[in-house]
């Protein structure tokens, strides 16, 4: 048997992180199993359909790495397919025309709750006689549920699971305008796709029962069923936008990588020994279900982070460049040019190493791409404030170096200067010196900035800080 799983996200909103997390396992299932992975979008309620969402799941499954075997399956566009799998139940006897007005319906159910019953529909025309149908009300089909006995799923995480069958009701399968409802396309759907294994939130877990009536009244095959439980925050609440970030786009414009998120999410629900760092193949290697918990994960942002600083810190230099770049004009309006890619590339390792986002990274390594005159900010101002005499020594002993100009000659100048003006501590004199030129009070090593900014450009640094 090959593996068949899927992801059939509706396209009304944002990528939640929890969709990701379902799409995650569901690939890494299918791809451990050398079974295909295939993408469905539950597009039936028009209402409110987005292509702007369809677009925004696609680019999130881009960006993770997720991806699909075969085209993208529309489900509006197999409505026609869903009628006719409701007409064959209807000829079998499994399911029936029921002719109740809305007045009816809730009159059924106010009575059920006055008599502290459960407000299900009655079933009044399960086996009525159909020659008794008023002529102007438009039925809804509805399934034939079994009402004696249990009905058990045995659920890949959540174990046996088992219900009376009366708790089911006789749900409705086609909508009096003769549309399908979810509950029955999702059915059809996954049998004519070939799926083996559905693996998707615990929230749906209620939904299985009702599914595998449609399933077993078409004398198809039940596909596996693991429902992987919820996403929480760390105060233990179901995760929401309260805690934070919820969509995939958010974590990406926050400056996270794929790869950092895609481990992180593996991690949530699942467990390979003592395991953190998770790189892409080993999760196709080890990955199964058995290893799933049952109780919800929590989100842990520092968590998070700090997988992000790893996967920035073991990042290919052009990659994370690559990914930086947008960052650079969003936060700065600055396009490197081919010098600030060059000085970018010379102080990667300390930028990576000191990055925990690719917002931090950007920030970090704006000034190597920055031309003169630069903006100073406050704190960089206030260490400017009675730094002439620094400036104008380390400019002295800068222009008259003819010597290599590399991080130990910097710092050696910045000891003599300090001696020099008896200023004391090195910083008195570095501190200045990062100001002019970086423009902030924060960046990597300053002599190691100094040596990758050269002689030249340095030097037009400390000159625009004197002007100002």
């Amino acid at each position: 048997m090959t593996v068949v799983t899927r992801f059939p996200p509706s396209p009304t909103g944002f990528m939640h992180v929890g969709n990701a997390r379902t799409a995650l396992f569901n690939w890494l299932y299918a791809r451990h199993y050398d079974g295909k992975f295939v993408v469905r979008i539950e597009d039936t309620d028009r209402k409110r359909h987005s292509e702007e969402a369809v677009a925004a799941i696609m680019d999130g499954l881009e960006w993770l790495g997720l991806n699909y075997d075969g085209e993208v399956i529309s489900q509006f566009s197999k409505l026609d397919r869903h009628t006719e799998v409701a007409k064959e139940m209807i000829a079998k006897g499994q399911a029936y025309y029921c002719y109740c007005t809305a007045e009816e319906l809730e009159e059924m159910r106010e009575n059920a709750r006055a008599a502290g019953h459960k407000t299900f529909y009655d079933r009044r025309w399960r086996d009525a006689d159909a020659a008794s149908a008023p002529k102007d009300v438009k039925p809804v089909v509805r399934i034939k549920a079994p009402v004696e006995g249990e009905t058990t799923i045995n659920d890949k995480v959540q174990g046996e699971v088992t219900v009376a069958n009366d708790q089911l009701d006789d749900f409705i399968i086609l909508r009096s305008d003769g549309t399908p409802t979810y509950m029955l396309s999702v059915v059809v759907d996954d049998h004519d796709m070939g799926i083996t294994h559905v693996i998707r939130g615990d929230d749906h877990l209620n939904n299985t029962f009702r599914q595998k009536i449609i399933f077993d009244a078409m004398g198809w095959d039940v596909p596996v069923f693991a429902h992987l439980p919820l996403l929480h925050g760390a105060d233990g609440a179901k995760f929401s936008k309260r805690h934070g970030a919820q969509s995939v786009q958010e974590f990406r414009e926050m400056g996270y990588l794929p790869e950092a998120l895609s481990n992180y999410l593996l991690r949530l629900g699942w467990s390979h020994g003592d395991e953190e760092v998770i790189p892409r193949d080993k999760a196709i290697e080890w990955f199964d279900l058995d290893h799933v918990g049952k109780a919800p994960a929590k989100f842990d942002f520092a968590k998070l982070e700090s997988l992000n600083a790893h996967y920035i810190n073991v990042s290919d230099a052009d990659d994370l460049l690559r990914q930086a770049l947008p960052f650079f004009k969003q936060r700065h309006d600055l396009v490197p040019d081919d010098i600030g890619i060059a000085r970018l590339k010379a102080g990667m390792d300390e930028l990576k190493s000191r990055a925990k986002t690719l917002l931090q990274f950007v920030d970090d390594a704006a000034f190597y791409v920055k031309a003169v005159p630069l903006s100073f900010d406050e704190k960089a101002q206030k260490n400017l404030e009675d730094a002439q005499a620094v400036l104008e020594g380390l400019l002295s002993v800068f222009e008259a170096h003819t010597g290599v100009f590399d991080s130990d000659f910097v710092q050696e100048s910045c000891k003599e200067i300090a001696d020099e003006l008896k200023e004391g501590k090195l910083g008195k004199v570095a501190m200045p010196l990062r100001a002019a030129l970086t423009g902030t009070t924060v960046s990597p090593s300053i002599f190691h900035a100094a040596e990758i900014l050269g002689k030249e450009e340095s030097c037009l640094r400390i000159k625009g800080a004197l002007e100002r």
